[in-house]
């Protein structure tokens, strides 16, 4: 079986490289730049809420990672403002403090930004994407292209918390496609062992690796997210006031938050959603969005299913089972496009359920990229020969049950960041990010 190879595996020329980092960077500043100049500097200064840093903070951040690991580490270039790196470290001021402390103001943090970027340039332009492990294949410039696209969706997370006029806006999504109605309502994926992870993958990040072999048993998937009006079944049926559906954990947060929906849902005689400072009826074949893991797991658990395991999920995102080899993405080793996957913040919400039918996997599953993060039942764990690189902090101090797995991006991710084997994780409590979600069954050995 071929175990981790692609055609996208023969190294591009240093020239070419040159220009897909140069095409990263720069669209992720152009979104950074959209999302920090939507609003004015007092709203760039205030906190929106005590679970996300002001964007000034994000801006600022962006522009001293880059200076770090590309000016210092790749160029080895002295600091240019050293006595800052305590303010932006995010391990050293958690986000509820951080605007007590004296950052830079918007101006000076738009300069920084402006100044690193410059120089960024120049060193990309003479930089050998060989010698060291940082320069090879160009990971350094792709980690950083990739840092700050992240914090574009959690900038993005605050712009949908914030109150006041609406800053944002975009086109809607796609309709759904024709066939969506006649969608069957889950999918078999054929147990057997796949290729989990990637060793290849250039710009893959250490939780990502490495490569290996793993045995999954037969199961049937939801063919799409699972959507507001079946969430709403859920809600209409007392799925918040009945203990049964939850974990024991789950339903104490379930009390003490006074969860009774979706976060952003409201009922007005029908239920509503507000969605960056615009307020309308739910769309009744969208994703549902915003919800904890415990509400997803006690949704499930009420359909009389559960949450598929991340490497279920990644099983039937990637594996192609006539080629026998493990894809870059579902529909196969091609980047991301417009027509396959909700990606990028082209849209501000979920394409209906059933949309991207180019985007789908061998499996007949679509969605698995794009719209929304999908919760899985797995606890945040290194696989098996996991090595943290370059720094321990973006990924082994999270390791633990804790942590709960979500897969395939959303929305508001760019397409940099989301790939078939990129993992995202957080608290189970967790509901301002842009998380939904499948669910599964196990089928007989011999399906």
């Amino acid at each position: 079986m071929n175990t981790d190879k692609t055609p996208t595996d023969e190294d591009l020329t240093d020239e070419a490289l040159r220009e897909k980092i140069a095409a990263e960077l720069a669209a992720a500043r152009r979104r950074t730049t959209l999302l920090t100049s939507a609003v004015d500097d007092e709203d760039l200064i205030r906190q929106h809420s005590p679970l996300m840093s002001p964007l000034v903070w994000d801006l600022a951040h962006i522009a001293n990672q880059e200076e770090l690991w590309l000016l210092r580490e790749v160029g080895g270039r002295v600091p240019m403002h050293p006595e800052i790196d305590p303010l932006y470290d995010a391990f050293e001021h958690p986000r509820a403090q951080r605007p007590s402390l004296p950052l830079l103001d918007p101006v000076e943090a738009r300069d920084y930004g402006h100044e690193v970027r410059g120089r960024v340039m120049d060193l990309l332009e003479r930089t050998r994407f060989t010698g060291t492990r940082l320069a090879a294949g160009g990971f350094a410039f792709g980690m950083i292209a990739q840092h700050e696209s992240q914090h574009d969706e959690t900038m993005l997370a605050t712009h949908q918390l914030r109150r006041g006029a609406p800053a944002l806006s975009a086109p809607p999504p796609p309709p759904a496609p024709a066939d969506a109605a006649a969608l069957p309502a889950e999918v078999h994926v054929p147990g057997g062992s796949y290729t989990m992870g990637t060793t290849v993958e250039p710009w893959a990040l250490d939780n990502e690796r490495p490569a290996h072999a793993v045995h999954v048993p037969p199961f049937w998937l939801d063919t799409t997210p699972v959507t507001n009006s079946a969430y709403a079944e859920f809600i209409a049926d007392g799925g918040y006031d009945d203990p049964r559906w939850w974990t024991p954990d789950g339903w104490r947060y379930r009390q003490s938050a006074g969860l009774t929906a979706p976060l952003f849902w409201r009922w007005e005689g029908e239920w509503v959603r507000e969605s960056f400072g615009v307020t309308r009826p739910i769309a009744a074949d969208e994703p549902v969005c915003h919800v904890s893991w415990y509400e997803a797991d006690a949704y499930a658990r009420w359909a009389g299913r559960r949450l598929p395991t991340e490497a279920e999920w990644e099983k039937a995102a990637r594996h192609d089972p006539a080629a026998g080899r493990s894809r870059r993405y579902p529909w196969g080793d091609a980047d991301p496009t417009p027509e396959v996957a909700n990606l990028g913040q082209r849209h501000l919400s979920p394409a209906p359920a059933g949309a991207y039918p180019a985007g789908a996997a061998p499996c007949g599953a679509r969605q698995l990229i794009g719209d929304v993060w999908e919760w899985t039942s797995s606890d945040f764990l290194p696989y098996p020969g996991f090595a943290a690189w370059p720094y321990r902090e973006y990924s082994e101090v999270f390791f633990g049950p804790e942590y709960k797995v979500l897969r395939g991006g959303a929305f508001g991710v760019s397409p940099v960041v989301c790939r078939g084997t990129f993992r995202n994780w957080d608290y189970p409590v967790r509901r301002q990010i842009f998380a939904g979600f499948r669910t599964a069954r196990s089928a007989p050995e011999n399906a």
